[in-house]
């Protein structure tokens, strides 16, 4: 995971699962993503034995730092925030070498092969009207049929660089500019769906099925949800039509090995499907109870007992 003491204990869905993990007697050992290694074809890292509890500003104990290989111990939980960058990719490489001796969540190889904003593509019927593109006239093209859009970076994540086009809006070109700027992948423009102003539904799946869900609002003048720029948490369940979206996609992830994924539903369409690192199971276990981090771990120690 990412340096655990600058985590929201209140938020931080690592941390819900370390504390889950303890709860149950399971050994936790802590590391970096920089202090991942392969020496000699064995994958090792320097970790360090972890003790949890839920007080703000002692929430955690470290051990001393000591060798490790990754083969001896019996499951890696892949928590590194994006940026969907090389060095992410690069990890799961690595870990990849370990798996399926040692238990990975989620599966390295099927995390790089999901992308959040790509692998929502492989699914028919269930996206806004989407273009994912470099090319400046594709782009013109789609807003002159939509009007109203989206604009984003591939591979960003959190709301960062996420923007809105209204009908009119002159400010496309320099948006074009700064996106060629910062970033060398394509960007994805997305027909704006308006039903994100009632909020942008995380759904969280752990094993290919639906477990709990949470509404994230916008706040006035802010076309983001995510509740990190101020988007408010409600409670929520789920209708029809996102059930029937996670009975569709269910089934591929379970058989992907991706344990525990968050998908973003606005209105009637599914936007993201976050295999990373997602979050959202603490705010929906304070509003409906459902403890999420238990049922990873039952699905973790299942998987686990059948190898």
């Amino acid at each position: 995971m990412d340096p655990i003491e600058s985590i929201d204990i209140e938020g931080d869905s690592t941390f819900a699962l370390a504390l889950e993990g303890q709860a149950r007697g399971h050994e936790l050992l802590y590391y970096l993503p920089r202090h991942l290694s392969l020496k000699n074809g064995q994958v090792i890292t320097t970790a360090q034995s972890l003790h949890v509890q839920r007080k703000t500003g002692d929430h955690f104990r470290l051990g001393a730092a000591t060798p490790l290989d990754l083969t001896d111990v019996d499951v890696v939980l892949m928590r590194q925030d994006p940026p969907f960058d090389m060095s992410y990719i690069t990890a799961t490489h690595l870990l990849q070498r370990i798996h399926p001796k040692t238990l990975v969540v989620n599966d390295p190889v099927h995390v790089r092969n999901a992308p959040e904003k790509l692998f929502v593509t492989e699914f028919d019927g269930v996206m806004p009207p989407t273009l994912i593109s470099s090319d400046e006239d594709e782009i013109r093209a789609f807003r002159a049929n939509h009007e109203d859009l989206i604009l984003k970076p591939l591979y960003g994540n959190g709301g960062a660089g996420v923007f809105r086009l209204r009908p009119g809006d002159e400010n496309l070109a320099a948006l074009l500019e700064m996106f060629t700027q910062f970033y060398r992948e394509p960007v994805v423009a997305q027909a704006y769906v308006p039903a994100v102003r009632q909020g942008d539904k995380r759904i969280i799946l752990v094993d290919g099925v639906a477990v709990g869900a949470l509404n994230r609002v916008p706040a006035p003048g802010e076309s983001r949800s995510n509740m990190h720029v101020g988007g408010r948490p409600e409670r929520s369940g789920l209708t029809s039509r996102e059930q029937e979206i996670c009975t569709q996609i269910g089934p591929e992830l379970k058989r992907r090995g991706l344990i525990f994924v968050g998908i973003d539903v606005i209105g009637d369409y599914l936007t993201e499907i976050n295999v990373t690192s997602p979050t959202g199971i603490q705010e929906i276990q304070r509003f409906d109870g459902t403890n999420i981090a238990g049922l990873i771990w039952d699905a973790i120690e299942a998987r686990r007992g059948a190898r």
